[in-house]
């Protein structure tokens, strides 16, 4: 045990992320399905009924369309506008470098903490996209100062006032130090991968002054033999900020390579004609190893998948470890061996699994938790938040699990040799435990009540009580004292703690 508490608040739930993931890509059973689609002047329409999951559905759609004509039932146009990506914090930076060219966030780290050294960059350990207002009176001459950019940035700065949007400066979303950019000063000193890491940071500050990217995104709705079927097209119009990276062919921001963005001939509403079907069988895909860049996503929102940066942005604040601390604690896992790198990936090696699955105690590896706590934290820094009140709440949380730690008397211990590989895994297989461990309480019906001995808890909308209340029994445990949120095993303790004093 005293091994796992050695890991900390923050690596247990990190490592718990890596081998949930391994869990899920293990246990995933493929399943196959469908997808039927149909060619029509060198536009594909999918068919709006999605996946077929049986080889039957499918053949007798493929039969009710093969040979009758498509007709175009419906042609929408809108209009769209796609925003320049926001600026770089730190978690952000390390996620495109692991994205584009494969660095851990160790690297990028060391990397970006050079460029501020040699005063090229700002502050890098920041976990804000945003800028102060009163650093917009200083854009201009950041663009002239940064002569080998001056193609991009003439434009700019020959267009009268320099754009200023919400989504770049927001004096709301910064605290003492802002979104990483260039200051201005002669990058010149920089060489091999300083350099490439700058150009990506300033080629994101220019662009958060261009204008928006415009398209034109096409939908189309047609009908064959009763089966409707979707084709949607977009057509960028104006390439805004894209035109920062037309020359740059490993840039994400050129990305165009999706389905959306085909570009679909001209048709109209009404009009018929054959058509080419086709039926392919594919099958359902595990979920994905996590690489660094994944992780890190993960970590600030605390195992959450989001991928809207503006939610995202609203979750920092329940992430794990700050963005200063992040990829300290990924190498930990690293050196302690209980992840490996394969590739990109990251796999979680067989001490890291066994790590998680003899840690019983779900709040030891909550990344939800985790993310609780450091918003408290947060919140502490701000003054809206009593650091006593947060003090008391961790004392009774560590009370409890302490409590339930002694009692596991399984003896369960893990040992790391210098390959990752776990050893003993579980040692009550070879010393005979003196007695058992009690069950965990997972039910408040397995909760009996300490008055009557009859009834088992309830939960009602102020207090707990005994589910013999209308045959009388007194039992009143009031939120007050046992929060309404409290887990039926913590819940069960703080009872029999309570009923033995008397």
């Amino acid at each position: 045990k005293s091994n796992v508490l050695s890991i900390g608040r923050v690596q247990t739930p990190t490592l718990a992320l890596i081998v949930q993931r391994h869990q899920e890509i293990e246990n995933f059973t493929p399943k196959d399905y469908w997808e039927l689609k149909t060619t029509y002047r060198e536009a594909v329409f999918s068919a709006t009924a999605g996946k077929y999951e049986t080889e039957q559905q499918a053949s007798e759609a493929l039969a009710k369309i093969t040979g009758q004509p498509l007709t175009i039932t419906d042609v929408s146009e809108k209009k769209g506008k796609e925003a320049p990506p926001r600026l770089f914090d730190l978690t952000s930076l390390q996620v495109e470098c692991n994205k584009k060219w494969g660095w851990t966030a160790d690297d990028t780290l060391k990397l970006i903490q050079s460029l501020y050294e040699k005063k090229v960059t700002t502050y890098p350990r920041v976990d804000t996209t945003y800028l102060p207002d009163d650093i917009y009176p200083k854009i201009p001459q950041i663009l002239r100062q940064m002569s080998p950019y001056t193609q991009w940035t003439t434009g700019i700065l020959n267009n009268g006032k320099i754009p200023k949007t919400k989504k770049v400066f927001d004096n709301s979303k910064v605290t003492d130090h802002h979104a990483i950019i260039p200051t201005g000063q002669n990058p010149a000193q920089l060489i091999g991968l300083e350099r490439q890491l700058y150009h990506l940071i300033a080629l994101r500050f220019i662009a958060a002054f261009y204008p928006d990217c415009e398209f034109m995104q096409t939908t189309a709705m047609a009908d064959v033999a009763g089966e409707k079927f979707k084709a949607v097209g977009k057509v960028i119009t104006k390439n805004g900020w894209r035109d920062l990276y037309s020359s740059d062919s490993n840039s994400k921001d050129n990305d165009t390579d999706n389905s959306d963005s085909r570009i679909l001939p001209p048709l109209r509403t009404g009009e018929s004609g054959p058509h080419t079907p086709d039926l392919a069988k594919k099958q359902t895909q595990p979920p994905k190893p996590y690489t660094e860049g994944t992780l890190l996503r993960a970590m600030e929102s605390a195992g959450k998948t989001v991928d809207d940066e503006e939610l995202r942005e609203a979750m920092k604040e329940n992430g794990i470890g700050r963005p200063s601390t992040r990829a300290a604690i990924i190498e930990t896992l690293f050196r302690r061996k209980y992840i490996s790198r394969k590739g990109k990936s990251i796999a979680a090696s067989q001490a890291g699994i066994a790590l998680i699955d003899i840690i019983e105690e779900e709040l030891l590896k909550s990344a939800k938790l985790t993310g609780l706590w450091e918003n408290k934290l947060r919140r502490i820094e701000r003054g809206s938040y009593s650091a006593n009140d947060f003090i008391n709440d961790l004392k009774a949380l560590i009370n409890d699990i302490v409590i339930r730690v002694l009692n596991d008397n399984s003896l369960r211990r893990i040992e790391v040799d210098q390959s990752g590989k776990s050893q003993n895994t579980d040692k009550a297989e070879k010393v005979k435990s003196p007695r058992q461990a009690k069950p965990r309480i997972k039910s408040l019906t397995e909760i009996k009540c300490p008055i009557c001995n009859q009834g088992y808890i309830l939960k009602g909308k102020s207090a707990y009580g005994c589910s013999r209340f209308r045959e009388g029994c007194p039992l009143r445990l009031d939120f007050s004292e046992y929060q309404p949120d409290l887990s039926p095993q913590r819940l069960s303790t703080a009872i029999s703690k309570k009923f033995k004093k008397k």
